[in-house]
């Protein structure tokens, strides 16, 4: 009992530590915007460079200032560290700087990592962390080389790089930060919209980093060999597939039946593969139909995988209530996958986060529809772009008040740190009660 103890105090520590450097981290880089060297008007309000900061640490992507015109070099570069610390996750580079610098890594360090990057065990979580930071690294560095190909003729080798370098870090990352607004705000990549080399890169850097880093081991590993993957993979890459075909569908048939078939399928797939969660755009969402904003909210809550640059409750979430809800309909006594049986654990920690989601998301929208006087679905959207940590917005981010940005930030923290990880860290350490109540039928539906 003590040694189980023990170990969930040290879980319950890792918890904390992950939630406190994200704090530290997203304080941090609000200071540093709010410095006159950071933005090219001056010196910017504490409040606006604290969601602009949560925003990049959180990788999500909503700005109320345009990124082009208001930041100095400077403030994109503590913008696009922020996003690839945040992105790899604040534990990750402190476990790095440890091992450049030669420190020990105790078992309290290697239980942190595992809750970090949700990992199934610490044996071997460091060199799993060396895998992914070296996967990172040659990923971001294969999307500037192909971005390269569609910026520098625009902006020349070295702004076309500059570019290329951002651009990159910041779709893997699924960030959705740009910096192409210089002629007109708000842009993102809204000009690449029939550019097909564009597209298919911003889809695969946000894809392989949503995927989450274990699924990339598995693929390593075993190649296509699709059977011998964990479950969690295969839940992953079935569930990520499922998101883009059937929006993709309705897009195209629906949505932008009336652009040319290539401009069309391009759109499509893009809309398809941003809400997950990346936060670029090369539609303007301000001019959606109210049901492609909101086949693109549950998009957005959803999410990418565990252990990813993503946000959102995430796939594992999504298809554990699907299949749940399957089983139950069916009158099945255990909810099987995959030839895999998943445990009654894992499907109440999906039913507690799906639901604490869809809460904290109808709240929300009802306090910014209230307050700022703006149409529910909007507000809906907004909220849903923060908690998924996504970055997509209909327009209205920049004329917020402050109350309501600071929910927003709040969203987006929850999104990235992840409700259970918010919960694990406050829940005290108690002896498991052996007793149990007597049980009593209860009528539902």
């Amino acid at each position: 009992m003590k040694k189980f103890l023990l170990l969930i105090r040290n879980h319950q520590n890792s918890f904390r530590t992950i939630i406190a450097g994200f704090f530290l981290m997203i304080l941090l880089g609000a200071l540093l915007l709010c410095l006159p060297a950071a933005s090219k008007e001056g010196s910017v309000s504490f409040t606006d460079a604290l969601f602009t900061s949560a925003s990049a640490s959180c990788v999500t992507g909503l700005v109320v200032f345009n990124t082009a015109t208001q930041w100095t070099m400077f403030g994109r570069i503590v913008i696009l560290l922020l996003i690839q610390i945040g992105g790899l996750g604040v534990v990750t580079a402190l476990i790095l700087t440890m091992i450049l610098t030669g420190r020990k890594i105790g078992i309290m360090e290697r239980i942190t990592m595992q809750d970090a990057v949700s990992a199934h065990q610490t044996g071997g979580i460091i060199r799993f962390t060396i895998f992914f930071l070296c996967g990172t690294l040659l990923i971001e560095s294969i999307g500037t080389v192909l971005l390269m190909f569609e910026f520098v003729p625009q902006f020349g080798w070295i702004k076309g790089f500059g570019y290329a370098l951002f651009h990159s870090i910041s779709a893997f990352c699924n960030a959705g930060f740009d910096i192409l607004g210089i002629d007109a705000p708000f842009v993102s990549l809204t000009g690449y919209a029939d550019h097909t080399w564009m597209n298919i890169v911003i889809c695969l850097l946000i894809i392989i980093g949503g995927i989450g880093f274990l699924s990339w081991r598995d693929f390593i590993d075993h190649k296509f060999r699709f059977r011998q993957y964990r479950l969690q993979t295969k839940v992953i890459l079935f569930t990520t597939a499922v998101l883009l075909v059937v929006p993709f569908l309705y897009f195209f048939f629906i949505e932008f039946d009336t652009y040319g078939m290539k401009e069309r399928i391009l759109m499509s797939l893009f809309q398809s593969v941003t809400p997950r969660t990346a936060g670029f755009n090369t539609f303007d969402y301000g001019k959606m139909s109210e049901s492609g904003l909101l086949i693109t909210i549950v998009l957005m809550i959803i999410g990418g995988a565990p252990g990813s640059t993503a946000g959102g409750m995430k796939l594992t979430t999504a298809f554990i209530i699907g299949v749940s809800t399957l089983s139950s309909l069916g009158k099945k006594k255990e909810v099987n996958a995959f030839h895999r049986r998943i445990e009654n654990e894992a499907i109440a920690n999906a039913m507690t986060l799906a639901t604490v989601y869809v809460l904290l998301l109808l709240c929300g929208t009802f306090f910014l529809s209230g307050y700022e006087k703006l149409p529910v679905i909007s507000c809906m959207f907004e909220c849903a772009s923060a908690l998924g940590t996504v970055g997509l917005t209909t327009g209205i981010t920049p004329t917020l008040h402050t109350a309501s940005k600071l929910i927003l930030t709040a969203f987006m923290f929850f999104g990235r740190v992840g409700g259970l990880t918010l919960a694990y860290a406050m829940i005290s350490i108690t002896r498991k009660d052996l007793s149990r109540y007597p049980a009593e039928k209860l009528t539902v539906g």
